[in-house]
């Protein structure tokens, strides 16, 4: 199990596979299984059955896991594609931008 440095919320970019240079927001992680699932991304289709009455039945979209090593973060603030570095600020461990130096 790799540790991985995707948290949920980050805005990413996937590197390869179909979905290749896509863009989506991290919806969860799933760091034993070093997968993320993406917003937008991988997404497959559920044929769902009406569980309760008044429930509808039918085809559902739903966005699968990917592996992790196949997206990176993208920078808020220069809109580029990065690693982060950690940074000690006040006492306080930050993610910072490899690019442009800014806090993430």
């Amino acid at each position: 199990m790799k540790k991985i440095n995707i948290k949920k919320g980050d805005q990413v970019i996937v590197l390869s596979g179909k979905d290749a240079g896509k863009t989506g927001e991290v919806i969860a992680v799933l760091p034993k299984e070093s997968k993320v699932i993406v917003e937008g991304v991988n997404v497959c289709f559920r044929h769902q059955k009406a569980r309760k009455q008044g429930e509808e039945s039918g085809i559902v979209k739903k966005s699968c896991p990917i592996y992790a090593c196949k997206v990176m973060r993208v920078c808020p603030h220069c809109g580029k594609p990065t690693k982060a570095a950690s940074k000690f600020v006040g006492g306080e461990k930050v993610r910072v931008c490899k690019k442009c130096q800014a806090a993430i």
